[in-house]
């Protein structure tokens, strides 16, 4: 697994996972919403802290900087 996501990605996704966690505890986000939001979230967090997207792969997108 070659990672494909560069830190400003994975910053990205962490806030957006953040985000989603802090609007769910604020009752702002309920139900299948809530499901969701919360498994995307998860996918977030896990892609972030390993960096790397499968669908990234597949699609042929890297946003790692090139050295």
């Amino acid at each position: 697994m070659k990672q494909n996501m560069g830190t400003m990605d994975r910053s990205i996704r962490v806030a957006l996972a953040v985000a989603v966690g802090f609007l769910y505890l604020a009752g702002q986000i309920t139900g299948t919403a809530a499901i969701i939001a919360g498994v995307v979230a998860l996918v977030f967090l896990l892609t972030s802290a390993v960096g790397f997207c499968p669908l990234y792969r597949v699609l042929g997108v890297s946003t790692m900087k090139k050295h």
